[in-house]
């Protein structure tokens, strides 16, 4: 028995390693697929391209964010049951729900097409949204056969799927997009063609999960399972009902997500009108935000946050076994993990924003010139984005659903304020928008490290989050300035701007070894930490503890 639960933690920790590992590369894939298409489309074209996909986002968030996941349950538990009619029960009227909901959100999307165009008033964002429409369904799909295999611990048709979709984008979309371009058409068309890459990359990845689990269900696994299950009636009603009772909470958390990115949206682009930008302009500005500053600023917290998310799982073993000292370890080391690589990822993206901007799209000057401010200023944002995450994971480690939402509603509230105010400030203008982005961070990870306090203190917070600041500071201003003194002598290049920014990482390593911020307890807290603590022990880049 003990030996059993050993492998199935060991199974389960490989696949959300698997599922982190492949969210990383979606979102490089995703990145890379932004440097030729802004080339294509432009900063206008990109406006556009964003505003559709922004709306799509939120389509796609309120339609998959908890579905996926409730299934996933389900099934796990009718498969603890013994319940085979019970699974089969369970997937089909939750793909039934699955199909009706992508469904709907395509047709809605098409019909109020105007109507968004009208809300952040782009009307030749029109084309592009309608293009991009029918991928909801498809994601629906794929949402829906990716929640039956992770039912069943079956991690890699998720992560092979993600991949095919962000491929398939990156393929189609430039593909499309270039051959609208040769065809002389406007950047609003241009843009609908790289959406129409989006909607194929999509169903090239429900494709196959629909090809995967017919594979699944003729293979030996499966019938063994299937054969060793008891066959129970019930109604598909209490399925849909349970179904509706776990994912309705976790949807509400994403959609405030994705709510706030629409309302950054609609705010840039009506109250950059507002202060006397033509509609063109507007797209212009949001283009190059998006594009350029936004990407790298979405980037970075998902490479972060495949860190310390697989402690979760350990986190909520602790809480079933009431061990509360384990539950401190795990929390303490789900902060520091993030800490000691979010400070120093947002202080380098601060402080050196505009040269990773000329290294990516140095083409693109006039972009530049428009995004470094503004990714400096989210820089900051990005040790706020990564610890949003992992204190919403511990909350929903202690099953307190609700009160990442709360926090996210507060912070939206903020954000909307902000931004009205301060992008339609002459004097500020586009930059409202990065400062709104902070004030709504800020709020959220407070608000939340005080709920995950109440639940169960964290000591030494000064020194989780303080030592790798103290490691930080000195190995990002050093590089800096000798930056700036050498910049006017021999002048700026890409060997000379990436060799600045490897000497921050090889400073912070140094750094953080004087400091001690890299300590054995952490190595302990994660999987196959023993491996990295005796690496590190040889390199003295670890103090015990």
């Amino acid at each position: 028995m003990v030996e059993s639960e050993k492998a199935t933690k060991k199974n389960f920790l490989s696949g959300v390693l698997l599922l982190s590992l492949s969210t990383v590369l979606v979102k490089v894939v995703g990145f890379l697929y932004k440097i030729p298409m802004f080339s294509y489309l432009g900063s206008a074209g990109m406006g556009y391209f964003h505003s559709a996909y922004e709306i799509y986002a939120l389509f796609c968030v309120i339609a998959t964010a908890g579905l996926p996941v409730a299934l996933s349950v389900l099934i796990s538990a009718a498969l603890a049951r013994g319940d085979g009619n019970g699974v089969r029960r369970i997937y089909r009227a939750s793909m039934a729900t699955f199909w009706g909901i992508g469904a709907l959100g395509t047709i809605a999307m098409i019909a109020f097409a105007p109507w968004f165009c009208r809300l952040i008033q782009s009307d030749n964002a029109r084309a592009c949204i309608i293009a991009i429409a029918p991928t909801v369904l498809f994601v629906c799909i794929s949402s829906g056969y990716r929640g039956y295999f992770q039912g069943y611990q079956r991690m890699m048709p998720t992560a092979i799927s993600q991949l095919i979709e962000a491929v398939g984008k990156l393929i189609f979309g430039l593909i499309l997009a270039r051959w609208a371009l040769d065809s002389g058409m406007e950047p609003p068309e241009v843009a609908a063609a790289a959406g129409w890459g989006l909607t194929l990359g999509a169903a090239a990845s429900a494709l196959y999960l629909a090809c995967e689990k017919q594979r699944f269900c003729r293979s030996l696994e499966y019938r063994r399972k299937m054969k060793s299950m008891r066959v129970e009636i019930g109604e598909s009603k209490g399925v849909l009902r349970s179904l509706a009772r776990l994912a309705v909470p976790m949807t509400l958390g994403a959609s405030a997500v994705s709510v706030t990115k629409l309302i950054d949206m609609t705010m840039i682009l009506r109250r950059l009108q507002f202060i006397g930008f033509t509609e063109t302009a507007a797209n212009e500005a949001y283009g190059s935000y998006t594009a350029l500053a936004l990407s790298i600023y979405a980037l970075l917290p998902s490479l972060v946050n495949s860190i310390a998310l697989p402690l979760i799982p350990l986190l909520s073993g602790a809480i079933a076994r009431g061990d509360e000292a384990r539950q401190r370890e795990m929390i303490r080391a789900s902060y520091h993990l993030t800490a000691m690589v979010a400070i120093p990822a947002a202080l380098v993206v601060s402080a050196f924003a505009r040269q990773i901007l000329m290294l990516l799209f140095g083409r693109e000057a006039e972009a530049v010139d428009q995004a470094a401010p503004l990714l400096s200023m989210l820089g900051v944002s990005i040790f706020l984005s990564c610890m949003i995450t992992a204190t919403n994971s511990v909350l929903h480690a202690y099953r307190c659903v609700n009160r990442p939402i709360f926090s996210m509603l507060a912070g939206a509230g903020v954000k909307v304020l902000a931004a009205y105010f301060l992008i339609g400030s002459p004097r500020i203008g586009m930059l409202g928008a990065p400062i709104s982005t902070l004030l709504c961070n800020l709020t959220v990870v407070i608000l939340n490290l005080i709920f995950a306090a109440r639940l169960q203190k964290t000591e030494e917070l000064v020194s989780v989050f303080g030592k790798p600041l103290a490691a930080s500071i000195p190995s990002v201003g050093i590089p800096l300035c000798l930056y700036h003194l050498l910049e006017a002598r021999i002048g700026a290049s890409i060997g000379f701007t990436l060799g600045i920014l490897m000497m921050t990482v090889i400073l912070y390593l140094f750094f953080a070894g004087i400091l001690g911020v890299i300590t054995a307890q952490d190595m302990a807290a994660i999987p196959m930490g023993d491996r990295v603590k005796r690496a590190f022990l040889k390199l003295h880049w670890l103090r015990a503890e």
